[in-house]
């Protein structure tokens, strides 16, 4: 049976809201997958410019019936059609009868001219009965459909869609009368593995030469093509044959090679040398590094920092003046000029006197950094806290282009090349975590796991452990740690998404991999999109596809947006994103250097500026050139001219691989470096590195033990809570707050105040009564500074989510309320605005709190008056951003949802 044009599969309740909407009459309908009750369904339905919704519940006999208006008694239908149809007649307790049904658009054809949703064929409709799917068996059907969702053998069923619409029953057919040949599924399998010809001929014939350098046996292909069964494909049984062959020759040409060499070693009467294990490389200690700087107006000076000694040395040039030793645990604050990027304050204690300031300008703001770093490092490695605050990541992506890599991956892992990279003095700093991420990448999954540990080793001597491993055929990440960390990963998630060509093709998809860092939640995503400069739209429908399908994280969040479920998430890989600018324009500008130009026209940053994709992402600022599309061997050549069969096809150089993420409010993220190798030139995209600074917490253990003083709880108390929805519905709402800090999840009441004037929003208000007053498990504030709290706002009736947003508790702590305004996302779109009044209390007992180690290095926005020769006491900076360094987005003040200005006629 065909599918039902009206039923939409899982699209979003804001994308049928959408579809109704623009198809404007009253009756109009359509059915969707539900987003609360897996296995049901959601009925849309429009009447007077709104959006009804009404649940479709299975019963446990699995027939189904709608849940309607109190007095209305329930109708159940064996399937969906007959449900649809008897709701057309009127009183059934609908606010409408369905009179329009809204059908599925016409999907949109991948690089390759498939059909990028349904392969051209119909898709059954839910709810069919048997008799639709003609002569097979209902557990043989579901059995099917489950090998092509879980198997991960399933990477070929996009080739037998054919088989499996059509043919299947015919081969059943021919069982029923005693023909057990199976023809349609010989036809379909050689159709398939046609391509795989060329390949095992390739490999057959060097494996032969190789085995005839040592036994010379008689080539088993000649009869094989001789030989034939009656009944069976000529194609595939010949394909059966070689892959014998192969499999013949791997497993005896070990066995030949190691005969023949020991009789050599008898032969010739040779010895064969032992041969000592090298010992493994020890930790390499960090050398002292210099810097020369210039202290005031015009006085040279040298800074020696020395990580493994924990000191800094000042050494005034030509002065006389005795060095200066100044020890990390004096260091009390280092301040980053944001004016002069290349201008550093170190602010220091003395003993029995005041502390003290100095300035030092460095060559250039990439100096400046290292030397930011490496007092840092110096922190860190004399902290003496049993559990890490800072980490440093390492995010890679590249797409190898099918071939194998070269020997040495240095730049790639070291973070140098183009672009805003690791000074030569920290390159070789070994990362706490690397997750490398590639596509098109020919390599077998271990040979690719064993060759970075091999080059990381190498590098860096460090045997760095392997957290995970996740691979969609040629797209793999691989999540590397030190091994001190290793203990500290726990609930470790993979998952993987096709969005090749009918969404079962997995040369196009994403892998993602999710853990938990002590007491941090940490999420990455590694995609391969769409291909074409046309495909912008296909390559949004991508990302919104991976992002609603990824199973990663708390199951308990599984009803959030991705990119609310972690503390911090970072989304790379070949997103395909490409240049809307003719060819040469594009050349003459990267010759210049003339990177903004570009990035004017980059489909990326046009669609993340019109809330398509990657809402409130961050990106580093991109100073490198287009990664895509080289001439293989140089760095030097672009080439932009492909021939495809339908013609010769136009790849512009483009910023195809990207590097991206998305973190919690109030927490603390920096992006050290972002760039391109210029010297890995075997594939025709340029890999791509970035590197992060990222706190994190661990357990918190209270000072007072639980029990020795009576508990005093804090509160989280809401004064108002308002949100504007960009819904056609009329519902009432609830919200839901989640959080690790409460014991479980706790629920308002339904919204008391209701305002839908203002087409296509919804404006809704909940006062302190309709709040609940939430308690945290541990009432100490420096436990509650880290925490963040998760709002959902659902609809009452469908317990289906308008939204989501996240808070920081950090900013609501204090005697007095604080305001809040932020977005909320829902599937990846931004579905609305929340903004209300909070207040978190902390007993008085438990207001202790320290600083962080990320905390003692700080920002200043205006430049202060150069610092004279002689020491002077520092001016507390104008503006501390400890856990909202540059490289993030800045809060808006005010409201920026525009509906804001429509409910209450702001100009």
């Amino acid at each position: 049976m065909a599918a039902a044009g009206w039923y939409h599969r899982d699209i979003s309740q804001v994308v049928a809201e959408g579809l109704l909407a623009k198809a404007g009459r009253d009756g109009s309908f359509l059915v969707r997958d539900s987003e609360s009750v897996k296995g049901a369904y959601a009925l849309c339905l429009l009447f007077q410019r709104h959006v009804y919704t009404y649940r479709i519940l299975p019963d446990d006999e699995g027939l189904l019936s709608v849940q309607t208006i109190q007095g209305i008694q329930a109708k159940c239908f064996r399937t969906l059609p007959d449900l649809i149809g008897a709701y057309q007649h009127p009183n059934n307790g609908l606010v409408t009868p369905l009179l329009h049904p809204v059908h599925r658009a016409r999907p949109d054809e991948d690089s390759d001219g498939e059909d990028a949703r349904g392969w051209g064929h119909a898709v059954p409709c839910p709810g069919a009965p048997p008799s639709s799917r003609t002569h097979i068996p209902q557990q043989l059907h579901q059995r099917l459909q489950e090998q092509v969702h879980s198997s991960p053998a399933s990477d070929f069923t996009g080739f037998m869609a054919e088989y499996l619409t059509h043919h299947v029953q015919l081969d059943l057919q021919a069982l029923c009368h005693g023909h057990p040949q199976l023809r349609h599924l010989s036809t379909a399998l050689a159709t398939a593995c046609r391509a795989l010809h060329s390949e095992i001929d390739f490999t057959l014939a060097g494996l032969e030469t190789l085995a005839r350098v040592f036994d010379a046996p008689v080539s088993p292909r000649s009869p094989a093509r001789e030989q034939g069964f009656l009944g069976s494909d000529p194609d595939l049984e010949l394909l059966l044959n070689k892959i014998s062959t192969v499999n013949q020759l791997l497993s005896s040409l070990e066995k030949k090679v190691l005969k023949s060499l020991q009789e050599t070693v008898t032969r010739h009467n040779l010895a064969l040398p032992s041969v000592a294990a090298a010992p493994p490389p020890a930790a390499r200690p960090l050398a002292v590094q210099n810097f020369e700087v210039k202290v005031g107006k015009s006085q040279r000076a040298a800074l020696s920092v020395d990580v493994e000694s924990g000191t800094v040395t000042v050494t005034k040039r030509g002065s006389g003046s005795p060095e200066e030793v100044i020890p990390q645990d004096k260091i009390l604050q280092l301040i980053k000029y944001q004016s002069v990027q290349s201008k550093a304050r170190l602010v220091c204690a003395r003993e029995n006197q005041k502390s003290l300031s100095r300035d030092f300008i460095f060559p250039s703001a990439r100096k400046r950094e290292a030397f930011c770093q490496l007092l840092q490092l110096m922190k860190i490695q004399h902290s003496n806290l049993d559990e890490p605050e800072l980490i440093s990541v390492y995010v890679g992506t590249w797409n190898m282009g099918s071939t194998p890599p070269p020997r040495s991956l240095a730049s790639w892992l070291t973070s140098r090349g183009l672009g805003h990279t690791q000074d030569e003095t920290t390159a070789c700093i070994p990362h706490d975590i690397y997750v490398i991420g590639t596509q098109e990448n020919s390599l077998g999954d271990r040979e690719w796991v064993e060759f970075l540990c091999a080059s990381l080793k190498t590098l860096m001597a460090i045997d760095y452990r392997v957290v995970a491993l996740q691979c969609l055929w040629s797209i793999k990440m691989v999540v590397l740690v030190k091994p001190e960390h290793q203990r500290r990963i726990s609930h470790v998630h993979t998952s993987s998404v096709k969005t090749g060509i009918a969404n079962t093709l997995g040369n196009k998809g994403a892998v993602g991999v999710s853990f938990l860092f002590n007491g941090t939640s940490f999420g990455f995503v590694n995609c391969h999109l769409a291909s074409g400069s046309e495909k912008t739209h296909r390559r949004n429908q991508n990302y919104s596809d991976i992002l609603h399908s990824l199973a990663l994280g708390d199951k308990r969040l599984w009803g959030f947006d991705l990119t609310l479920r972690f503390t911090h998430l970072f989304w790379f890989g070949d997103l395909n994103y490409r240049l809307d600018m003719d060819v040469q324009t594009i050349l003459s500008h990267v010759v210049k250097k003339e990177f903004q130009a570009l990035l004017a026209v980059d489909q990326l940053t046009l669609e993340r500026e019109k809330n398509k994709v990657f809402l409130q992402f961050s990106e580093g600022d991109i100073s490198f050139p287009p990664t895509y599309r080289y001439e293989r061997g140089t760095r030097d050549t672009y080439v932009w001219q492909k021939s495809k069969p339908t013609g010769m096809r136009i790849n512009v150089p483009s910023w195809c691989d990207r590097i991206l993420w998305k973190s919690h409010p109030e927490t603390h993220v920096v992006c050290n470096s972002y760039g391109c190798t210029d010297d890995i030139v075997t594939s025709d995209h340029s890999p791509v590195f970035a590197t992060f600074e990222v706190g994190v917490t661990s357990q918190f253990v209270p000072k007072e033990a639980p029990g020795s003083s009576p508990e005093a709880l804090a509160c989280i108390e809401w004064e108002s809570i308002e949100a504007i929805l960009k819904t056609t519905s009329r519902s009432k709402c609830y919200i839901e707050f989640h959080s690790y800090c409460l014991e479980e999840v706790q629920r308002s009441g339904e919204n008391t105040f209701q305002n839908c004037d203002i087409p296509g929003f919804l404006k809704l208000g909940w006062s302190s009564k309709h709040l609940p007053v939430l308690n945290p498990i541990l009432p100490d504030l420096e436990y509650l500074g880290d925490q963040h709290l998760l709002l959902s706002i659902k609809g009452a009736e469908s317990c289906e989510s308008y939204g989501e947003c996240c808070l920081a508790v950090r900013s609501a702590i204090g005697t007095t309320a604080q305001q809040f305004e932020t977005s909320l996302f829902h599937r990846g779109e931004e579905t609305g605005s929340v903004r209300g009044w909070m207040r978190v209390r902390v007993p008085r007992g438990r207001r202790g709190t320290r600083e962080r180690l990320y905390e003692w290095i700080s920002f200043e926005e205006e430049d202060a008056e150069p610092a004279a020769e002689a020491p002077m006491r520092p001016k507390p900076p104008p503006q501390r951003l400890r856990s909202r360094p540059r490289s993030l987005p800045e809060p808006t003040p005010g409201y920026t949802n525009p509906a804001y200005f429509i409910f209450e006629g702001v100009p």
